[in-house]
């Protein structure tokens, strides 16, 4: 449900400016609409970098307790700098050191071939003989003899399949091999360094995770005094200097609830305001709340939009939609189980309320394809309707699909469930549209919607009366002429403002009845035909667990008994864990794709809502 807001505009003294913004924060319900769009001011910008920073150090705290946390050692003597700049200042040793680390590392791989040996011993050797030392490196089988007579070429070590030599010349050696520079220093040197490096990125890491367990809320209130500060800031760019500077005018939104005793505070503080009703073409902000169950849907809803204030918020009306879509596209009662205790997991052992949400939603979306799954018949791949067992006899005949209740209008059933259930949700969404434009525009304006709605289904009843039954004849009677009056209200009331002008409005809404009868035979066809993939899904999620069901009892049937079970177990585990992957995608994605086009299409569902934030002190 969307919150009804109230509008608010203040005129401001310069001279009361600051006191007013303290109070407004301290009221916490204000949503202070930003007049200067775009702007921003160099108090903004600091503040800005400043919750960046602080977002950034929290988040390396929790990556490196995750990560390193079981490993560190306590530390009780250590002195913390300030504790921002303490963090910063621990991440770029991190980054120093691991680039210490790597550097040895390179110089130990390049120096292991040659052993540990004295660069003074080799200075010292081409001094007394005159000739330089080369270094190089070779395929083993590419050798050859002849280096050595001519260079006094010497193998040091096989390594990785190559050959480390050294060679003795005056000049440059003509030796077809890999020419080596060494670094600098000893392998013992290296190995020396990389262990300190070590040893220190340990001691980094203990005294980031000392931090990240003592000192962590700090920077969590840190960072919501920066954001604090930037609530001040964007509203310092939320008003306009109007009488050469002496006035400053704010435009800001509340909760129709909380207007009254706001309204008290500005007349306790004489500020000059104005409380009304939001005009249509206003901005204002949205504020939706729902009951638990549909909250758990809310982030499906931001994935593409929150409602404008103009709209009907969707939520309590396609969260079952969705839930019942998941389960028929998911389709086997087996993942529904898994997906089930998955959320039950979550919901008990969350490591946050956000987390333990998402747990409940799996816990609505496991029922609801567990139900299914069991409805069609398919657990786990298997078709129950193919199982000679004996407690399924009584209930083989109800399951919907092609061996229990059979084909429906010559097709499968939940091919036909699949329309049936896009169509319901397409005139609900039909229902939502007059609705909003009853709300936004008066009753007039949804007479063409809801005309449309009761001709759909008196055309529905009129095809399902049985041919031939003892029906009376006035039931037919009263749906031609419920089907008539739905008529005059499509051709002849689809556009009330037209008959402003009396002469040209009939025929505007003639003509825009026709073209929406158009648009209704080509788009509604499309839009039910969508909702074939409800079943298309469902069925390919069975048929692939199947699939793997058969072949592993094809491939194992040779194997003894004794052994038979572990193959079988692997391609089972594997074979429905692929299945199970790409179904939940599917599960997740289709829906999402009929609830934001078909439904929302119908539903004339806007979006672009911006949500409500009141400028107040910014608290954990």
């Amino acid at each position: 449900m969307i919150e009804k807001m109230k509008k608010l505009t203040f005129l401001v003294t310069q001279k009361e400016y600051d006191g007013f913004i303290a109070g407004l924060r301290e009221q916490g319900v204000v949503h202070v609409q930003q007049l200067k769009q775009g702007q921003t001011s160099p108090a903004l910008q600091q503040a800005m970098d400043l919750r960046l920073r602080y977002q950034q150090a929290l988040d390396y705290l929790d990556i490196s307790l995750s990560a390193w946390g079981k490993e560190s050692e306590q530390n009780s003597n250590i002195e913390y700098c300030p504790l921002l700049d303490c963090v910063e200042k621990l991440k770029a040793e991190e980054v120093n050191i691991r680039h210490q680390i790597d550097e040895a590392e390179k110089n130990i791989q390049r120096m292991e071939p040659w052993g540990n040996f004295d660069w003074e011993s080799i200075k010292r050797l081409q001094q007394e003989s005159g000739m330089q030392v080369y270094f190089y490196a070779c395929n083993a089988k590419s050798f050859r003899q002849e280096w050595a007579e001519k260079y006094f070429a010497t193998p040091i070590d096989e390594y990785r399949k190559r050959t480390y030599f050294l060679a003795f010349s005056s000049e440059e050696p003509d030796i077809k091999a890999e020419r080596l520079e060494l670094p600098a220093g000893s392998l013992a040197q290296y190995q020396q360094e990389a262990a300190e490096a070590k040893a220190a990125l340990q001691k980094n890491h203990d005294i980031t995770c000392q931090l990240a367990r003592e000192q962590r809320q700090l920077l969590v209130e840190g960072m919501q005094q920066a954001q604090s500060e930037i609530q001040l800031r964007q509203v310092e760019l939320s008003d306009e200097s109007i009488a050469d500077g002496v006035v400053r005018l704010m435009v800001g939104w509340t909760l129709e609830e909380k207007a009254e005793d706001l309204a008290k505070w500005l007349d306790s503080q004489h500020i000059y305001y104005e409380l009304e009703n939001p005009a249509y073409e206003d901005d204002v902000p949205v504020k939706i709340t729902n009951d638990g169950y549909t909250r758990l849907f809310e982030p499906i809803l931001r994935m593409y939009s929150l409602p404008n204030y103009h709209d009907i918020d969707p939520s309590i009306f396609f969260a079952p939609f969705f839930m019942l879509f998941f389960g028929l596209c998911l389709g086997d009662g087996g993942y529904g189980l898994l997906v089930l205790f998955g959320g039950i997991y979550l919901a008990l052992k969350g490591s946050n309320e956000e987390i333990k949400s998402y747990g409940r939603l799996g816990i609505w979306l496991g029922l609801a394809t567990t139900v299914c799954g069991l409805l069609t018949g398919t657990v786990f791949g298997i078709d129950l309707t193919k199982q000679d067992w004996a407690i399924l006899a009584p209930v083989k005949p109800y399951f919907l699909n092609d061996n229990g209740v059979g084909p429906i209008f010559g097709y499968s059933p939940m091919m036909v469930i699949s329309v049936i259930i896009g169509f319901v949700q397409v005139l609900l969404g039909m229902v939502l549209k007059a609705c909003k434009a009853w709300k936004n525009y008066g009753f007039g304006y949804a007479i063409g919607t809801f005309s449309w709605v009761v001709a759909l289904l008196s055309i529905v009843a009129l095809m399902c009366l049985p041919e031939g039954a003892d029906v009376p004849k006035f039931v037919s009677y009263i749906l031609y002429g419920i089907l008539g009056i739905s008529t005059i209200g499509i051709f002849l009331y689809n556009n009330p403002s037209a008959y402003k002008n009396p002469i040209l409005g009939p025929l505007m809404n003639i003509g825009g009845g026709v073209w929406a009868t158009y648009g209704m035979s080509t788009g509604l066809l499309g839009d039910l035909l969508s909702y074939i993939r409800l079943f298309a899904l469902g069925l390919t999620g069975g048929v692939l667990g199947g699939v793997f069901n058969s072949l592993a009892i094809d491939l194992t049937s040779s194997f003894p008994w004794f052994i038979r079970w572990i193959p079988m177990v692997l391609i089972l585990l594997a074979g429905h864990g692929i299945t199970f992957a790409l179904s939940m995608i599917s599960a997740f994605v289709h829906p999402m794709r009929l609830t934001f086009v078909e439904f929302f299409k119908n539903a004339d569902f806007s979006g672009g809502g911006k949500e409500y934030t009141p400028f107040k002190t910014v608290k954990n």
